[in-house]
Formats: C-alpha cells, sequence, structure tokens
C-alpha cells in the first residue's frame, strides 16, 4: 500500500481523510471527529491511532493513493505519516500516538512526546516556525497543506532526536516542569468530582494546562485562578472518544445568563458554543462579583441538572 499527501482542495482522486471530514472524493475516512463514519472496528481516541488500526487491518484496505485533511495539527500529522511511511511509524507507534494524544488533549505519557508535539506547534506558528513567511500569508488550506508538506519532510529527524530542535520546545518545556512543581507542591490543586466529571483547579497563579491535564480525566474543568474564572469543556468531549465515555456536554448559555442577573461588576459573562472544539464559560470586562464558591456551587448544580445537548458518536 502506498499513498501520497495531495492538499485535501486538490485530492481529486480516490483518498484516504485521516483526522478530518471527507470530500466527494473521499473512499474512506479515518477520524475521530464527531460522526465520522470511521468504522467502528477501528474507532480510537486519536486519529493517530486509528491510522495504526487501519494498517493492522487489511480487511478495512482501500483502493486509494492519496491521503489527505483539511487542517494542521499533531494527531493528524501523525495519522498521514503513518499511511506514507508505515515503516518507519510502526517503529515508533508508542511514541506517536503519545504525540497525537500530547497534541490533541494537552496530556502525554512521555516527556519526548511532549516536546515534539511542542515542537509541531511552534512550526505552525508564524512567529515561531523554521519555514518561510509567507506560507503564513496563504488561505488556511493553502497554509495548512505546505505545512503539512514541510513538516512530513522534517518528521523522521524529530522523532529520532528531539534535542536537534531544543530552542522550539525548550521554553514550553520549562513552563510545564514549572507547572508540574506547582502541583506537586500544593501551590495548584486538583479537586475531581467524578460524578460530574469535573475537576475544580485552584491555582493562585498560571500553570501550564498539561501539567493540570495530566493529573486529571475530567473533561470538564473549572478553573479558580486569582480573579479569573472560567469553565471549560476539554476537547475530549467533542471527538469519539473510545477508551471512556466522557459526560455529555450541557449548553452553558442559560448558567451565564443565571450568572449575568447575579453580576453587579463590569463584567459579563458568556460562553461558546456547545459545538465548539473546546467551548468556555468566562467573564470578561472585569472580575466577577459573586464569590468564588457560589460559582462552583451554581456550576455544580448546572451540570447535575441541565438535560446534555451534545453527541458527536456514530450511531
Amino acid at each position: 500500500m502506498t499513498v501520497k499527501f495531495v492538499p485535501f482542495n486538490e485530492a481529486k482522486a480516490p483518498n484516504i481523510v485521516v483526522d478530518g471530514s471527507p470530500n466527494r472524493n473521499t473512499v474512506l475516512t479515518l477520524s475521530h471527529w464527531p460522526k465520522s463514519g470511521t468504522p467502528w472496528e477501528l474507532k480510537a481516541d486519536t486519529s493517530a491511532e486509528i491510522a495504526f488500526k487501519y494498517l493492522d487491518t487489511p480487511r478495512f484496505h482501500v483502493t486509494a493513493d492519496q491521503v489527505t485533511n483539511n487542517h494542521f495539527d499533531q494527531d493528524g500529522l501523525v495519522g498521514l505519516f503513518a499511511l506514507i511511511d508505515p515503516t518507519t511509524a510502526r517503529r515508533h507507534r508508542e511514541l506517536l500516538i503519545d504525540v497525537a494524544t500530547a497534541g490533541d488533549f494537552d496530556a502525554f505519557k512521555t516527556r519526548d512526546a511532549a516536546r515534539i508535539a511542542f515542537t509541531l506547534a511552534a512550526f505552525a506558528e508564524a512567529e515561531t516556525s523554521p519555514f518561510p513567511s509567507d506560507v503564513f500569508d496563504l488561505a488556511y488550506p493553502e497554509m495548512a497543506a505546505q505545512l503539512y508538506v514541510r513538516t512530513l519532510d522534517v518528521f523522521p529527524r524529530l522523532i529520532e532526536n528531539v534535542d536537534e530542535f531544543r530552542s522550539y520546545w525548550e521554553a514550553e518545556d520549562q513552563s510545564l516542569s514549572a507547572g508540574e512543581e506547582l502541583i506537586g507542591r500544593g501551590i495548584v490543586t486538583i479537586e475531581d468530582r467524578p460524578n460530574l466529571d469535573l475537576a475544580i483547579v485552584r491555582a493562585p497563579q498560571e500553570c501550564h494546562i498539561s501539567a493540570i491535564y495530566n493529573k486529571t480525566l475530567s473533561t470538564r474543568i473549572l478553573l479558580l485562578q486569582g480573579q479569573k474564572v472560567e469553565l471549560r469543556y476539554r476537547y475530549e468531549g467533542w471527538i469519539q472518544l473510545v477508551s471512556r465515555k466522557p459526560a455529555a456536554r450541557v449548553d452553558l448559555s442559560a448558567l451565564a445568563a443565571d450568572l449575568n442577573r447575579d453580576e453587579t461588576g463590569r463584567g459579563r459573562w458568556q460562553c461558546d458554543s456547545v459545538d465548539a472544539l473546546s467551548p468556555r464559560l468566562q467573564i470578561g470586562g472585569g472580575p466577577t462579583s459573586i464569590p468564588t464558591e457560589e460559582i462552583v456551587s451554581r456550576v455544580d448544580h448546572y451540570l447535575q441538572t441541565t438535560t446534555a445537548s451534545w453527541n458527536p458518536y456514530d450511531k
């Protein structure tokens, strides 16, 4: 099986989509995205692992020599790489799945996986990327395609020797270490409420999100950071997660309206749509006047009593 990467808008022949949605010429989608139609036997938490399961299962193989994706990220890159260079990918299988997990879920098993994910994130930002600046002047579909072409070329070097790319991951790695220390010393605390799939994070100062997410499986995070109060849904609740079933998301707009009725400060509560990748309820324009523990109580009650309004799973 030999496939090559083709930009999403140029994939006119029969193609496989990894970690995204299909186009009109797609014959198979290998994706954890909502309602992706990926065969149940291949489903996994990350699209990268789905790609490896596809390689392992010949009865699902299709006739297509193009593989594509409509956006750039770590999970998509690993999945594409697995299909394009399966020999190298299989040799680093566990590491590569961990890279995809670090990229999509901000959680990881090995530090090398986190550092590779940090490097790929730096590659995708104009301010830190080694790629020509005009790549980032392109419309998004063309930019994503260029990022894949250029990153796929350097990816084998990156996974073989992450230290060679230290300048791209070192600052983020130091921030992660600082966050892990804050949690280790009990300065940042994480209180899990498993019945609600909720973690209450009390942080008197900023803490790296991977340091937090590596310590809890909860997909609802209530972050109390000084005067900043934020309820967020993790990305795991948007996709078809297989290893566990997150609590289904509930629309947070009624909670935002309820908080605004009692808000006497200058700030106003607002929330993202429930179908956003990682929606947040937060206050903007000033600190909240509502006591923190009252907000905790209201969030707890709302999550217990509100009907779910998001289901990403295929039938």
